[in-house]
């Protein structure tokens, strides 16, 4: 026990170095589509931070695009450019699927991460579902999942409307994101319904474990899944995607994820409209969660 909780923040501190360590060459290139750049986006809600637009092969203004809002904007398309030399390959997995016919033409906005990232990505309003004595070590001023979301849905989403013309209604709009970004992704449905038509969630943090802010463990995990269990909007309005791997901080997430999906397989979601993968030895990295982005770009945007 003692060796894995070592491993386990050995993990952590490395993760950190996501923002400690940026790479020299901080901008990203993309092998197919054109990729818009937008550094040190403003909002009156949260820190600035820079935001990517891949447009695909031949966009012009107004075509008729879906919109898919991706968080972890700087892991997305170029290895050179990332803190572990790993992408999702978002160009080339999306592009390919676009060409084959297998999905709606997309425009996808990458949402770069900042030294707040845990907090932004934490959903807010779990700790409505935790008990007094298990959240008194948490500052819940520093849950900013509410105002991260305010970002996107007041200030990102009407600027990416009103300078691309896609189309905007919550059927043409969606939201990925992996580990925190997975659990950001859910809330954001949960949050606004009325937005975004369906998410994807990646390995799902949904063990809530190591992380900081007192926000650590079962309660957490716990009071998460109670909130989804009542904030879920209608069953089969919309499209969730979820999966993990059996690796890594992923071989933690079975349990959860199964817990999660009778939750909401209770609440009558069925399976042309939730899907829940599990992928074998894959890892929690992007080049896994790229390897296999083609299921939730099908599940979500397919024709």
């Amino acid at each position: 026990m003692i060796l894995w909780s070592i491993g386990a923040l050995l993990l952590l501190l490395g993760a950190m170095a996501w923002f400690m360590r940026p790479p020299k060459n901080s901008i990203p290139t993309v092998a197919h589509g054109t990729l818009e750049r937008f550094p040190q986006f403003t909002s009156q809600y949260v820190p600035s931070r820079d935001v990517v637009v891949w447009l695909p092969e031949g966009y012009q203004t107004g075509d008729s695009c879906v919109v898919l809002y991706m968080h972890d904007g700087n892991m997305l398309f170029d290895a050179t450019t990332t803190w572990n030399r790993r992408e999702w390959q978002v160009d080339e997995v999306t592009d390919s699927l676009i060409q084959a016919g297998l999905i709606r033409p997309c425009i996808v906005v990458g949402i770069y991460n900042t030294d707040d990232r845990l907090t932004e990505y934490f959903p807010t309003k779990t700790w409505q579902h935790v008990a007094e004595a298990d959240r008194k070590d948490a500052d819940l001023k520093k849950l900013t999942a509410d105002a991260y979301l305010q970002f996107i849905v007041e200030e990102l989403k009407p600027f990416i409307d009103q300078r691309y013309k896609p189309l905007t209604t919550r059927e043409h709009t969606f939201m990925m994101g992996s580990s925190m970004g997975g659990l950001i992704s859910l809330y954001a449905l949960c949050e606004y319904p009325q937005v975004f038509g369906g998410v994807a969630c990646l390995s799902s943090h949904l063990s809530m474990a190591h992380l900081p802010n007192g926000v650590d463990g079962e309660p957490w995990a716990t009071g998460f899944r109670n909130y989804v269990g009542q904030h879920l909007p209608e069953a089969n309005g919309s499209l969730i995607y979820m999966d993990h791997g059996t690796e890594g901080f992923d071989a933690d997430y079975g349990q959860y994820q199964e817990q999660l999906d009778s939750v909401i397989r209770a609440k009558g979601w069925d399976t042309q409209h939730y899907m829940s993968l599990v992928f074998d030895g894959d890892d929690h990295n992007e080049t896994c969660w790229g390897k296999r982005l083609n299921q939730p770009l099908q599940f979500l945007l397919s024709k």
